[in-house]
């Protein structure tokens, strides 16, 4: 299919971005991915706390391999919003924004000057959306959160580990992940809603992480409420599909997924094992969940006789849904991910490459590379003088006061 150069969905959309870390950052990289412009406002002198972190791609440790894997294409703006000038300037901003987005703890950007009632009445159509560990209301609101407490609190660690009972973390930071997404979610829906409305309204957008890791929790919460035993960790395994699991082979290991009885008929047939199909342990999806101990030893002495490799080209001939079990390495040579551009060079960056965008439009090009993560305050003039007309005296005076550098 031809590609063509389209405007993006979000041309035209100006976000002011007040978020650090990961959160609010992976949020404001999905709008600047949909064609958005990502104002980042930071702190002066030490920007997003991401900046700081580890792994470094220069020998000084000053340019974070972290950072710029969320931050490419985005707009850094230094501003100190502990002065007068700095709230000044933020103001300013918002008065032309279309999305402010934030992730301090609530009330944060209140005791700053930046009230909700402050910000409805500087831009009554602006799209205000929050992301903080517990969200607006509840007995937990004002708590801190990282990635691993709301992990924890959710419950999710507590499913993710060894059958053995060992738990861990999932190995993404997935609170923070999903719920930047979500926050994009509503940012969209949203601004929709303003283009269609006859009152060109605003909305405040409200998402937590701790809401967002329990929505996500699959089975875990329904298991609960029908066996009445919380669910624990199973290692690869599914609590409700068998075999659905990883298993080992002669040289490596496998996983299997197994959805329904005709892709178990098929599996015991490439095994040569036709008759474990009609066994009385085996012959429905919730016999074999009942029994999975005994059929993962059969299959486990089945696999023994060939590798991962080989064993992968008998099952996907048959059709049944099998995967080698990729080291992050292997990413870098898999032909599906290249084809679909979700390893892409990130400009100024050497042979550094960063997730692409798995958000492709049928018909219009797809990013193939991104453009530099910012500088901190490389944006300053630009977006002082071209954006809000300041002159060179306004900036310069905004220098002497300490609120931007």
């Amino acid at each position: 299919m031809a590609m063509t150069e389209t405007k993006k969905p979000l041309d035209g959309i100006l976000v002011i971005d007040l978020t650090r870390v990961l959160s609010g950052p992976y949020c404001t990289m999905v709008l600047g991915d949909l064609g958005a412009e990502i104002i980042k406002v930071e702190t002066p002198g030490f920007g997003d706390d991401a900046r700081h972190f580890g792994p470094f791609m220069d020998d000084k440790g000053e340019k974070s391999a972290y950072f710029t894997s969320i931050n490419c294409g985005k707009k850094s703006l230094t501003l100190n919003l502990k002065t007068d000038e700095g709230k000044s300037v933020l103001a300013d901003l918002l008065v032309r924004a279309d999305v402010l987005v934030e992730n301090f703890r609530p009330g944060t950007l209140g005791r700053l000057g930046f009230s909700e009632e402050r910000i409805k009445e500087l831009n009554p159509s602006l799209i205000y959306a929050s992301v903080s560990g517990f969200g607006y209301s509840g007995p937990d609101s004002a708590n801190a959160a990282y990635d691993m407490v709301i992990q924890s609190l959710s419950g999710l660690v507590s499913i993710t580990g060894t059958e053995e009972g060992q738990v861990v973390r999932v190995g993404s930071s997935i609170a923070d992940i999903v719920s930047g997404l979500y926050t994009t979610i509503g940012i969209v829906t949203a601004l929709f809603r303003r283009s269609y409305s006859d009152t060109d309204q605003g909305a405040r957008v409200d998402v937590a992480m701790l809401d967002s890791a329990v929505s996500v929790l699959e089975n875990a919460i329904a298991r609960y409420q029908t066996t009445g035993a919380a669910p624990k960790p199973l290692g690869a395994r599914h609590p409700s599909v068998t075999p659905f699991d990883a298993f080992e082979t002669s040289d490596s290991a496998i996983v299997i997924t197994v959805g329904n009885d005709k892709i178990f008929r098929s599996l015991c047939e490439v095994f040569g094992r036709g008759e474990l199909a009609a066994d009385p342990r085996f012959a429905t999806n919730a016999l074999r969940t009942d029994h999975h101990r005994q059929l993962k030893v059969i299959i486990t002495e089945c696999l023994a006789s060939g590798t991962t490799d080989q064993w992968t080209e008998r099952f996907k001939t048959a059709n049944i849904p099998c995967a080698k079990i990729n080291t992050i390495k292997d990413l870098f040579n898999y032909e599906q991910i290249q084809a679909r551009n979700m390893l892409v060079p990130v400009e100024g960056a050497g042979d550094f490459k960063a997730a692409g965008s798995p958000i492709k439009f049928r018909g219009e090009a797809e990013l193939t590379a991104r453009p530099a993560a910012p500088e901190l305050g490389q944006h300053n003039q630009q977006i002082l003088s071209q954006l809000l007309g300041y002159s060179q005296t306004d900036i310069q005076k905004l220098q002497d006061a300490g609120a931007i550098a």
